[in-house]
C-alpha cells in the first residue's frame, strides 16, 4: 500500500475499527438474548428487522438482477443459514471469548483451502501462523486444565469451516458474478431467513418466534435491535462505504482485529475466566491470525512465471458470512 492510499484511508479507519469492535461484542450480545430453545426464533426475529431495510435500500438494484444471479445468491443463502445456526448454537454453549477467538480460524482456514483447491503452495510463514492459531484454539478450549472441548467450542469450529466454504463457493460461483454487494447480501440473508422460518415451524426446533417475542423483556429487545441495527446493518454499510474510500486490504486488516475485541469484551464485560491455558491459547490465536493476515499476500514462487497469494474475502462475503 502506497503512502497516498494510507493517508486517504486514515479518516475511514475509525468507523471500520468500530465495526470490528461491534462484531467483537456481538458474541456476548447474542449470548444474552438467546437460549438453546430460542436459537431459530431469535434468528427469525433478528432478520425480520434487518432484511426489510436492505430490501428497501437496494430495491432498484435487486430488480436489475438476472434470474441466474437470484438463484445463485439464494443457494449461497443456504450455506449462510448453516453458518448462522452453528454460530448461534455455539455461542449459547460456550463463552463469548471462546466463540470470538475460535471463529477467527476462518482467517487461516480460507487460504489453506484455497491453496488446496488451486494446487498452489502457501508461504512457509503462513503455515507457521496457521499452526500457531490451531495450537492456540486447542489451549483455549482447555480452560484451567486439559479437558475435552465443549459442544459450543466444536460448533464454533464447525462455523469457521462453514464460513470458509461460503467464501470459497462465492468466489468460484459464476452465477453471482456481476451482482452488486448489497443485492447479493440481501438475497443471501433472504434465503437464510427462509430456512429459519421453515425450521421454526418444525416441531422440536424450539420456541416459536411469536412465543419468544412475547417473552422478551426490554433488555432482550435492546439486545436484538443491537444485533440487527449495529452488527448487521451498520457493519455492512460501513464496509461498503469504506472500500470506496480506501483499499479492501486496509479494511480487511482493520476488521481482522475482531477476535481481539471479542476476547477483551468477553473477559472484561462477561467475566469470562479462561484460566492460564486459555489465556495462553487466546494470545496464540491473536498472534497467529494477525501474523497469517500479514503474510498471505506475500508470493511464493515455485516457478518464475507463477506466484501464489491467498485471497482475502471480499467485503460482501465477509459481511454476509458474519453471524454476529
Amino acid at each position: 500500500m502506497d503512502v497516498t492510499t494510507a493517508r486517504a484511508g486514515r479518516p475511514v479507519d475509525l468507523p471500520v475499527l468500530l465495526v470490528a469492535v461491534v462484531w467483537g461484542s456481538s458474541y456476548l450480545a447474542a449470548k444474552g438474548v438467546t437460549t438453546a430453545h430460542t436459537v431459530v426464533a431469535v434468528l427469525v426475529l433478528r432478520f425480520a428487522v434487518a432484511l426489510p431495510v436492505l430490501v428497501l435500500t437496494g430495491w432498484r438494484r435487486l430488480r436489475a438482477l438476472s434470474a441466474v444471479q437470484v438463484r445463485g445468491a439464494l443457494r449461497l443463502g443456504l450455506i449462510l443459514s448453516v453458518i448462522f445456526l452453528l454460530e448461534t448454537y455455539g455461542v449459547v454453549h460456550t463463552s463469548a471469548t471462546n466463540a470470538g477467538l475460535i471463529i477467527s480460524l476462518t482467517m487461516v482456514f480460507t487460504p489453506l483451502a484455497e491453496s488446496r483447491l488451486s494446487g498452489t503452495r502457501l508461504p512457509a510463514p503462513f503455515l507457521a501462523a496457521a499452526a500457531l492459531s490451531v495450537l492456540g484454539v486447542a489451549l483455549l478450549t482447555q480452560g484451567a486444565g486439559f479437558t475435552s472441548p465443549s459442544a459450543g467450542d466444536l460448533l464454533m469450529l464447525g462455523a469457521a469451516l462453514a464460513r470458509t466454504a461460503h467464501v470459497l463457493v462465492m468466489a468460484r460461483s459464476r452465477s453471482v458474478r456481476g451482482a452488486d454487494a448489497l443485492s447479493l447480501t440481501t438475497l443471501q440473508l433472504g434465503g437464510a431467513v427462509a430456512v429459519f422460518c421453515v425450521l421454526s415451524a418444525v416441531p422440536g426446533t424450539g420456541a416459536s418466534p411469536w412465543a419468544t417475542a412475547s417473552g422478551f423483556g426490554a433488555g432482550d429487545w435492546l439486545g436484538l435491535l443491537y444485533l440487527s441495527a449495529f452488527c448487521t446493518l451498520f457493519a455492512f454499510f460501513v464496509q461498503m462505504w469504506a472500500v470506496r474510500r480506501t483499499s479492501p486490504s486496509r479494511v480487511s486488516l482493520l476488521l481482522g482485529t475482531e477476535p481481539l475485541w471479542a476476547a477483551v469484551i468477553g473477559i472484561a464485560a462477561a467475566g469470562d475466566r479462561p484460566g492460564w491455558f486459555g489465556l495462553a491459547g487466546a494470545l496464540l490465536v491473536l498472534v497467529g491470525t494477525a501474523w497469517g493476515r500479514t503474510v498471505t499476500g506475500r508470493p511464493v514462487r515455485e516457478h518464475p512465471e507463477e506466484q501464489v497469494s491467498a485471497p482475502a474475502p471480499a467485503p460482501a462475503a465477509d459481511a454476509a458470512a458474519r453471524a454476529e
